[in-house]
């Protein structure tokens, strides 16, 4: 994050920032059995944050969670990490390119003919390349991030939807939340960083994805958020200038207690939103009326004289 970053984080609203796991948020202890009896589908799940999301739902106790990147070994490494955190939770895997519809088709219903139902998706596959002025960037690297970041994410999208539907309705006769859609957004969707038009502008379009789903999905029961994970050390955020690296001081493992937590049914009031890891959930609750009321935390262009 940059200094800019900094500020979105700390002023967009008046709650506890938070950088590691903490008991509200934690998979071994309140959130303990809430995802028993579900199944996750994870894209980019081979290292980083989609590992740690991999291993959090386990500790939660789903039944499964089926994982899809680019890399057998890191695929492999995660499916070891998960069943070490819990025997009970199977897991399978398939390699996978997010921007190759036909490859995200078959990953999805390689997850249905295993497990029979997808009750959870988690669109996390990302890309970050070194931040450079429009004037001087690569045209295929700029439009890169495009393809990973917006169609990559509209591809699982598009076709884990129709099962999170079925799962929500199963859960919803039985007083029991689920079709939860994670995508990962970044608090720079609303920062203007010099060199950072490829990365910024996507991970804004994710924002408004994500309010696009809950206006065409939410009434079918598609609980969609758009989140910032935190400014974690991974491989992908290492590309960005070293001036903003001394802002990557969040664990992998806040992000994914706050998914976990989110998929329990914590924030279905607050479907179709921006949603940041950092933010302390409880303070956040505190705050569901006015968040509603002024509907706040989704995109919008307001002008005042």
């Amino acid at each position: 994050m940059s200094t800019a970053f900094a500020s979105i984080e700390h002023q967009a609203l008046d709650v506890t920032v938070r950088h590691a796991l903490y008991p509200a948020i934690d998979p071994t202890g309140v959130l303990q059995g809430t995802a028993s009896g579900k199944v996750a589908f994870l894209s980019g799940a081979s290292q980083g944050i989609g590992r740690a999301t991999a291993v959090a739902f386990a500790k939660a106790g789903a039944a499964a969670v089926y994982i899809t990147a680019r890399s057998t070994e890191g695929l492999e490494e995660t499916k070891i990490s998960v069943l070490e955190s819990n025997r009970r939770t199977k897991c399978d895997y398939s390699l996978c390119d997010v921007t190759d519809e036909q490859q995200v088709k078959t990953a999805i219903a390689d997850c249905m003919k295993k497990f029979s139902q997808i009750d959870i998706a988690d669109a996390n596959a990302g890309y970050l390349n070194n931040w450079t002025k429009i004037a001087t960037s690569d045209p295929e690297s700029w439009w890169r991030s495009w393809e990973v970041n917006i169609k990559g994410t509209y591809n699982v999208i598009r076709h884990v939807i129709p099962h999170l539907v079925d799962s929500a309705k199963a859960h919803s006769a039985i007083g029991r939340s689920s079709g939860h859609l994670i995508l990962i957004s970044s608090v720079g969707a609303q920062s203007l960083t010099p060199g950072a038009s490829d990365y910024q502008t996507s991970k804004h379009a994710i924002n408004r994805l994500c309010e696009f789903v809950n206006v065409d999905h939410g009434d079918d029961g598609v609980k969609c958020f758009a989140i910032h994970p935190g400014g974690v050390p991974t491989d992908l955020a290492r590309n960005m200038p070293d001036a903003m690296q001394a802002y990557l001081v969040d664990s992998p493992d806040l992000a994914a207690g706050f998914i976990v937590w989110l998929c329990a049914g914590r924030a279905d009031w607050a479907r179709g939103r921006f949603l940041s890891s950092n933010w302390d959930v409880d303070e956040l609750g505190q705050l569901q009326d006015r968040i509603l009321e002024y509907d706040l935390l989704v995109n919008r262009l307001r002008a005042e004289a």
